[in-house]
């Protein structure tokens, strides 16, 4: 049975009732349009060895006003929440989609405070390399979806909301998210728009994916193009710290296959992994413009 516990004005669902005292913590953030819910799957495989971490990311609960939120306060709750759950040893940080964005640069950030990575369908996402590797098409596919978004969390205040609740849970429709309709919200979209406008202190100056720790990295490989560039991926394929498999899935890995892909890295988990030196902090660059392609 799960607990919760308040921190920094959002609720962390804590399952440590069947892993052995002292187990290591597994620390699980989603992204658009999901919830902590999400991961059900993961708690119910994972719980008898981690103590599985999950929330819903600020501004994601369906059934609160739509609020935007800064990068910077993020990384405050991000660490708030891993020092509580785990004060004193290294946690196992699973992502994706925007869990994987903003994930990944509190791991970078933070570095001592993980122990091994879990990215699932984002890789170097923000990266040159990765835009450079598009093709126009593919451009276009991602920008139009992406500034629906940005366009239904711009009209949030327009008849009273239903119109942007209406494109938000149209386009997840259309999108096939597994996500149930009454869960998906305006707030959501806010990601969207700091990366495309700038808003709420913007995602410019955001770290390269360079993965300081052992990681693992899961990919759906049916989709209409992919979240990572082959460069990346061939780099994290050849790097022996590190692990990539691809799933014959869409974007959601862990949803559509949940048993290939636990198993997956519960054995990765169980494979001892050299990492070559110890990672230092990282501090976001100021003037770094990345790419709103992600």
């Amino acid at each position: 049975m799960s607990r919760s516990m308040i921190i920094e004005g959002t609720e962390v669902w804590i399952d440590d009732t069947r892993c052995p005292p002292g187990a290591p913590a597994l620390v699980m953030i989603h992204g658009w349009p999901d919830t902590y819910r999400v991961w059900d799957a993961q708690v119910e495989f994972f719980r008898d060895h981690y103590r599985c971490i999950r929330f819903t990311l600020p501004g994601f609960d369906a059934s609160q006003a739509p609020q935007g939120h800064s990068l910077e306060s993020l990384m405050a709750l991000f660490k708030a929440i891993v020092t509580a759950v785990s004060p004193d040893a290294p946690i196992v940080l699973m992502l994706h989609d925007w869990g994987c964005m903003f994930g990944y640069q509190f791991a970078m950030q933070q570095p001592q405070k993980i122990s091994r990575l879990v990215g699932v369908d984002i890789g170097d996402a923000s990266s040159a390399a990765y835009l450079h590797s598009l093709k126009p098409k593919v451009k276009l596919m991602i920008a139009a979806y992406q500034l629906w978004l940005v366009s239904a969390w711009r009209l949030r205040d327009w008849f009273g909301g239903r119109l942007s609740l209406r494109m938000t849970r149209w386009i997840a429709q259309a999108l096939r998210c597994p996500a149930p309709a009454e869960q998906i919200g305006i707030g959501m979209n806010y990601p969207y728009d700091m990366q495309w406008t700038g808003s709420y202190g913007s995602l410019r100056g955001l770290l390269p994916m360079n993965p300081p720790c052992p990681m693992f990295f899961a990919y759906g490989r049916k989709k209409p193009f992919m979240f990572h560039s082959q460069s990346w991926l061939q780099d994290m394929s050849e790097a022996p710290q590190h692990a990539v498999q691809g799933f014959d899935t869409d974007h959601w890995v862990m949803v559509r296959q949940p048993a290939a892909f636990n198993r997956a890295v519960q054995d990765w988990l169980a494979t001892p992994t050299a990492w070559p030196t110890p990672a230092a902090p990282m501090t976001p660059p100021n003037a770094r413009k990345n790419s709103p392609l992600n």
